[in-house]
C-alpha cells in the first residue's frame, strides 16, 4: 500500500511539473499591420539610380533601410557607382549598395583583370558585395556567336576571387519560367503584359537562345564549382513557380539564399493552393530568405510622389502577407490571399537580420 501511494505521489509531482513547464513556455509572438512602421526593415533589392535623397528619407520614415544593387544595364555602371557611393557616404545608416561589372570585354585577354579591378573599385567605394545580371546567359555571346552562360570557365577566376576575398554575390540569372511559356499559360498577369509588349524578351519566341533549364543548370553548376561562394539568388532563384525546387537548391547549396524581389506574387499563388506548405517553407528556411521589391528609381523631380506612394503600397501589401493573417486581393493573380502570419522571429530575419548577415551592410 505504501509503495502504491508513493507511486501516486511521484506521478502527481511529475505531471504537475510537466503542466507547469508547458504553461510557462513563452507564447508565439506575431506582428500586426499596425506594427509596420515600428519594425526595423531592409529592402534588399531596390535600385536607386538618382541622387534625389528624398527616397532614402521616405524609406527611413517607414523604418526601411535600402540595399541598392548596381546592374550591368540601363544607366552606365560608372554613374550607378558614383550615385551609390555618394549616398553611402551621406547616409551610411540608411543606404548600402552592391557593385557590378561590365562584360563588354568578354573574350579579350584582359577580361578577368578588368573585372577584378572593377570589383576592387566598387568595394573601395563602399560596396557591400557584387551583383551579376541576366545578360550573362541571355544576351552575352562569344566570338563564335554562341551564348555565354554563367558557368563558362572564363568566369571561374572571378568567382574564385570573390570567394578568396569573402565578397558576397547576388545573381539575377535567368528569368521567371513564364518567360518560356505561351502567353495564355503565364501564371502572373504582370508577366503576361510585359512579354506581350516586349516580344524581344519572350524567350518562347527565340528558340535559338538557351532554354529555361539551361539557365538554371548554369547557375547550379557555378554553386557546385564554388561551394564557398556566398550567393544570394535574386528573384527566388528564378524558381519562383515551385518552392519545392527552391528547397532542393537550398538543401544542396548551404551558402545560397534567395531574395523575394519581384516574384512574391508567384509565392502567393502557391499559398492559395497549399497554404501550409508555403508557410512551412518560410519557417524552415527562415535564415535563407531576404525581402526586397525590385523597383528601379532613375529620376527624382515631380516623379517622387508617384514612385514613393507605389513603394509604400507594395511594402504594406507584402507586410500584410508575410507578417499577418489578414486577407487581401493581389493585382496580378486571382483569388483572395491570406497572410502567412509568420512568427516575429521569422519576420525579423526575412526583413532585416538575413540581409545584414549576408552583406554586413549596416552597423547595429
Amino acid at each position: 500500500m505504501t509503495i502504491f501511494l508513493n507511486l501516486i505521489k511521484v506521478s502527481f509531482v511529475f505531471f504537475s511539473c510537466l503542466l507547469l513547464s508547458i504553461s510557462c513556455q513563452k507564447p508565439m509572438e506575431y506582428y500586426s499591420n499596425n506594427d509596420f512602421e515600428s519594425v526595423k526593415k531592409i529592402d534588399a533589392h531596390l535600385h536607386i539610380n538618382t541622387d534625389d535623397a528624398r527616397y532614402l528619407e521616405f524609406a527611413a520614415q517607414q523604418n526601411f533601410r535600402i540595399l541598392s544593387p548596381n546592374v550591368d544595364a540601363g544607366v552606365s555602371i560608372d554613374e550607378q557607382l558614383n550615385v551609390a557611393a555618394e549616398h553611402r557616404k551621406n547616409h551610411p545608416g540608411n543606404f548600402a549598395f552592391l557593385g557590378t561589372f561590365s562584360v563588354d570585354s568578354f573574350g579579350t585577354p584582359g577580361f578577368v583583370q578588368n573585372v577584378i579591378d572593377r570589383i576592387d573599385r566598387a568595394i573601395e567605394q563602399g560596396a557591400s558585395g557584387i551583383k551579376i545580371w541576366k545578360n550573362i546567359g541571355m544576351t552575352l555571346k562569344d566570338e563564335t556567336d554562341k551564348y555565354v552562360m554563367a558557368d563558362n570557365p572564363a568566369f571561374d577566376p572571378i568567382f574564385q576571387y570573390l570567394v578568396d576575398n569573402k565578397i558576397p554575390l547576388m545573381g539575377h540569372l535567368g528569368e521567371p519560367r513564364n518567360c518560356w511559356l505561351p502567353l495564355e499559360q503565364m501564371t502572373d498577369s504582370g508577366d503576361y503584359r510585359y512579354f506581350k509588349n516586349h516580344p524581344e524578351y519572350h524567350m518562347l519566341l527565340h528558340p535559338e537562345a538557351p532554354s529555361y533549364e539551361d539557365q538554371i543548370s548554369a547557375r547550379d553548376n557555378v554553386l557546385k564549382k564554388f561551394p564557398d561562394l556566398t550567393f544570394v539568388a535574386a528573384h527566388i532563384a528564378s524558381l519562383e513557380w515551385n518552392l519545392d525546387e527552391v528547397a532542393k537548391r537550398l538543401d544542396l547549396y548551404p551558402n545560397m539564399s534567395i531574395d523575394l524581389s519581384a516574384r512574391i506574387a508567384h509565392v502567393q499563388r502557391q499559398s492559395i493552393a497549399d497554404y501550409k506548405k508555403v508557410r512551412d517553407f518560410f519557417i524552415k528556411y527562415q535564415d535563407r530568405i531576404l525581402y526586397g521589391i525590385d523597383i528601379t528609381i532613375s529620376e527624382g523631380g515631380n516623379r517622387f510622389d508617384v514612385v514613393s506612394s507605389g513603394m509604400l503600397r507594395k511594402w504594406k501589401s507584402d507586410w500584410a502577407y508575410l507578417a499577418t493573417d489578414s486577407t487581401q486581393v493581389i493585382e496580378n493573380i486571382s483569388g483572395d490571399i491570406k497572410g502567412l502570419h509568420l512568427p516575429k522571429q521569422v519576420v525579423d530575419k526575412v526583413y532585416y537580420g538575413n540581409t545584414n548577415r549576408y552583406f554586413n551592410a549596416f552597423k547595429d
